[in-house]
């Protein structure tokens, strides 16, 4: 194997597929990243055993072939090789060795057979289809903060993707919860997606995905089955297993009868909240919202930390009401919102609030409230 790339080139490849390589692991050949050589391209596989990215680049190729070399390493020595430089990768035979060459720097980094190098990505996944690639980031946006990080209950660490909606109107809806808060958004079924199963796409997957979605803009192609999913955005491959398990009935803690509407100012409602509980204790983080006509109190009572109260003004007509929530759970939905202001339903001290956005319609938030 024998080739030429520039710098800026492989250095683009790299990052995309070594960020699923682990630093430590006890299978060595998992350190590696396998560089493919043929015709006029690169291509490049990554794998921790539960995702797998492939990327290419263009590269002039004098003698096709394959091998696997250690990743952070190969990453660490683009990174700090000049700008606009040529690279010359060239794999030693008889060693089990690659060079990489580029002006007077001359690197050798021990290599393995790429016939070890694990496949994640065979087999047909069944359901595929196509949504923008902003649109799909905008499901992961709107809910990744409320995937749970709790690994007993694992059936909640990642995103549940699927279907619903009735016949006449069907949406492709994303949902996460950790059990204390929920986030639904939701958009026009994609051409295509009607057969898909109901999955749920690891925590680690989602942010993956969500890195590699940062730099692209146009469609992105998604295929799953019941085990495994594959996203493809231009020349980025990523495909993931999926959590195996159930996803819970989710609907049910979703409020229907909530009768309060509380109507604010998204803003000057995050600074407030995001000033209060600067006194809060880490480990409570409750502030309270004591909720009259026309008038909202924010207040934080930490012995050990004092107190901090504030008021702002508000659009609210129903019987008064105290209710406590965690101020970082109420700055995480604030920070999703897009409109300038927020809706909250309420029933009572102990129930469950929904919180919809001005702003965006497909987007529900859920919160249970704390002691206070």
């Amino acid at each position: 194997m024998r080739l030429v790339i520039e710098r800026g080139e492989l250095l683009r490849a790299l990052g995309h597929v070594t960020s699923v390589v682990e630093r430590r692991t006890t299978i060595p050949i998992l350190s590696n990243v396998l560089l493919k050589a043929s015709g006029k391209k690169l291509e490049f596989k990554a794998t921790d055993l539960e995702r797998e990215v492939m990327e290419e680049a263009a590269a002039d190729v004098s003698a096709s072939g394959a091998i696997t070399v250690p990743a952070h390493v190969l990453h660490d020595i683009v990174r700090k090789l000049p700008d606009g430089s040529q690279v010359e990768i060239k794999r030693d035979g008889e060693k089990d060795r690659v060079t990489i060459t580029s002006g007077q720097s001359i690197f050798a980094l021990q290599a393995l057979p790429p016939e070890d190098f694990p496949d994640l990505a065979a087999g047909d996944l069944g359901t595929t289809f196509e949504l923008k690639a902003n649109d799909l980031r905008r499901l992961l946006d709107k809910t990744r903060f409320a995937i749970s990080t709790e690994e007993t209950r694992y059936y909640l660490n990642g995103i549940y993707l699927h279907v619903a909606g009735e016949a006449k109107k069907k949406m492709l809806r994303a949902v996460a919860t950790d059990g204390h808060r929920l986030a639904q958004v939701e958009l026009d079924l994609p051409k295509g997606a009607d057969g898909m199963p109901g999955v749920i796409v690891p925590r680690k997957t989602v942010h993956e995905l969500h890195r590699l979605l940062e730099a692209s803009s146009g469609n992105v192609s998604v295929s799953v089955n019941d085990s495994k999913v594959r996203f493809v955005a231009g020349s980025v491959t990523l495909v993931s297993k999926l959590i195996d398990g159930t996803f819970p009935d989710y609907a049910r803690v979703i409020p229907q009868n909530n009768d309060k509407e509380l109507v604010l100012e998204k803003a000057s409602f995050t600074s407030a909240v995001d000033r209060v509980s600067t006194i809060a204790s880490e480990r409570g983080r409750a502030v309270k919202l004591n909720i009259a006509p026309e008038k909202l109190v924010l207040s934080v009572n930490n012995p050990e930390g004092g107190s901090a109260t504030e008021e702002i003004a508000v659009d609210y007509d129903s019987e008064a009401l105290e209710i406590g929530f965690n101020a970082r759970y109420l700055l995480d939905i604030a920070g999703q919102m897009e409109g300038e202001e927020a809706h909250f339903f309420l029933a009572d001290p102990g129930s469950p609030t929904m919180i919809r956005d001005a702003g965006d319609e497909a987007a529900l938030y859920v919160l249970m409230p704390m002691r206070v």
